[in-house]
């Protein structure tokens, strides 16, 4: 293991290598803040440009790319509240409106130190312990699956304000209801598509995400009334704060960090699993674990609420590379793509990389702490440029996002169906959102909707449609366990704060 170690560190050290980590990063991190433009656009933009390098160098370089484009979505989320990839949606809950508040350049300064520190105690994790978590991970069957997927759906109480819990459960089964329209993934025939053909693949994450974020809240900012309002929000965006961290904020982002980087890590090892649900059950996490005091700060610029998601997605990226070096199973999208990739090199990853060509195996993993570094330095200095987007007056931010939202869609498919359906979606959102329904929870389930039908599925085949597979596996058992905490953590604090107020309330002998 060591000399598989110093074999890396002597690759990942490289001059070619390390021009390689900073051009992935700078390019992941330009792409990933354009809406529409995930990693997986950005690696297979990239796929071409190496197919002349060495294979340790092609991967060093998608892997800079790759969280790159991670870290270069959240400022998308951030600044116009438009994630384009899935794993930053939970960054814009908090990120956007510490913007909103005159705090852009605080916002994206605790997202490049989040990241860079989930990121950096992930690869560690990554160098100590990848061998041991491949054998961990191929333990994991379909039933383990669907209890995680339900685990992650019980944050939906994380993003349900005081006494709104009835409408973040009613948007979570709107937005699983949504996942099953398309193709039936086992039977292999159309549903819920009323005979459309352009619905036959279902409805795309981003068109969702655009539409219900991006596209409804520049909507919105047009329909908003007085001019009063309008001049004391663009007042607060030009003033856009300092960048510095006060001793308060950095005690209470470390603790947020150690969870939320351990959290995602082992999120990101599960084949799957991936940065999204890592980002999710962080925000979830810390939400719920949060005083009562500061669970009134979440979706309004908490600090904890911006920092979980940012390290976590950050982490579970680092974590993803386990399935895929270890197993030669991709454990996202991106990694799938990375994966073809490796094999058009004619590097086979699995568990003989990391004895045949050890020094792929350990450059990749040393490289993504070279690349947090590069993170670091490169986006730190970049912040005030950046955030002066928000500095722009409504009249020219509001056809810039619009632009973006509906390109970044259109670029994908290259159908004009996808533009009328965001438009709809986007009316159906304003709506909602004027009725005070929040919208996270809709593409919590949109997201998880979908992977949870298939891992049911699967482990009720495989247990000849017995329920007994929920009980039967310790780990399931577990989860499940679990879940129901969660779940009925904010009841048992309601009626702990009922019992108090009866306490409190004098005995005056009437009923």
């Amino acid at each position: 293991m060591l000399e598989g170690i110093f074999s890396g560190l002597s690759t990942a050290v490289m001059p070619i290598n390390l021009l390689m980590v900073a051009v992935g990063c700078f390019a992941g991190t330009f792409i990933g803040m354009l809406p529409g433009l995930g990693p997986i656009t950005a690696i297979a933009l990239m796929i071409p440009i190496t197919y002349g390098f060495d294979p340790s160098t092609g991967l060093i370089l998608m892997a800079g790319v790759y969280y790159g484009a991670i870290f270069g979505g959240s400022t998308s989320s951030i600044l116009i509240n438009a994630p384009g990839v899935a794993g930053t949606v939970a960054t814009a809950f908090d990120g956007y409106p510490m913007a909103q508040k005159g705090q852009a350049g605080k916002a994206l300064a605790i997202a490049a130190y989040s990241s860079f520190s989930g990121g950096t105690i992930a690869a560690i994790f990554l160098l100590v312990a990848a061998p041991v978590l491949a054998s961990v991970s191929l333990s994991f069957q379909s039933g383990d699956y669907f209890a995680l997927m339900v685990l992650g759906l019980t944050a939906v109480s994380a993003f349900a304000g005081k006494g709104q819990v009835l409408k973040a459960i009613t948007m979570t089964l709107f937005g699983i209801m949504l996942s099953t329209i398309g193709t039936d993934p086992a039977a292999g025939v159309a549903r819920f598509t009323f005979g459309n053909m352009d619905l036959i693949d279902g409805i795309s994450f981003l068109l969702l995400a655009m539409s219900t974020f991006a596209l409804s809240e520049a909507l919105l900012s047009i329909l908003r009334p007085t001019k009063d309002t309008r001049t004391d929000e663009e007042r607060a965006l030009k003033n856009l704060g300092s960048m510095k961290l006060s001793k308060e904020e950095v005690k209470t982002m470390i603790p947020v960090i150690g969870r939320s980087s351990v959290l995602g890590f082992f999120t990101g090892v599960l084949p799957g699993a991936g940065a999204t649900i890592a980002s999710f059950l962080a925000y979830g996490m810390e939400r719920n674990i949060a005083s009562a005091k500061e669970k009134l700060q979440f979706g309004k610029g908490s600090i904890r609420g911006l920092t979980a998601p940012e390290t976590a997605n950050n982490a579970a990226c680092s974590g993803s590379f386990v399935p895929l070096l270890t197993l030669g199973i991709p454990g996202s999208g991106t990694t799938a793509v990375m994966m073809g990739a490796l094999i058009s090199y004619g590097v086979q990853p699995g568990p003989r990389l990391f004895v045949e060509q050890p020094e792929v195996f350990w450059s990749v993993i040393i490289s993504m702490y070279i690349g947090n570094i590069v993170l670091l330095v490169l986006n730190l200095p970049l912040i005030p440029y950046i955030s002066r987007l928000l500095a722009l007056p409504q009249q020219l931010l509001v056809p810039f996002v619009l632009f973006f939202s509906l390109i970044g869609v259109y670029l994908v498919t290259f159908n004009a169906f996808d533009i009328h359906m965001m438009v709809i979606a986007a009316a159906i959102a304003i709506g909602l959102r004027l009725l005070n329904y929040p919208m996270a929870p809709m593409l919590l389930g949109f997201i998880l909707g979908s992977m949870m039908e298939e891992n049911l599925r699967r482990a009720l085949m495989i247990s000849d449609g017995s329920l007994a597979f929920l009980w039967e596996r310790p780990i399931t058992l577990v989860i499940l366990l679990i879940s129901a905490l969660f779940l009925s953590a904010p009841l048992v604090g309601n009626l702990r704060q009922w019992v108090k107020n009866r306490k409190a309330v004098p005995n005056d002998g009437e009923f």
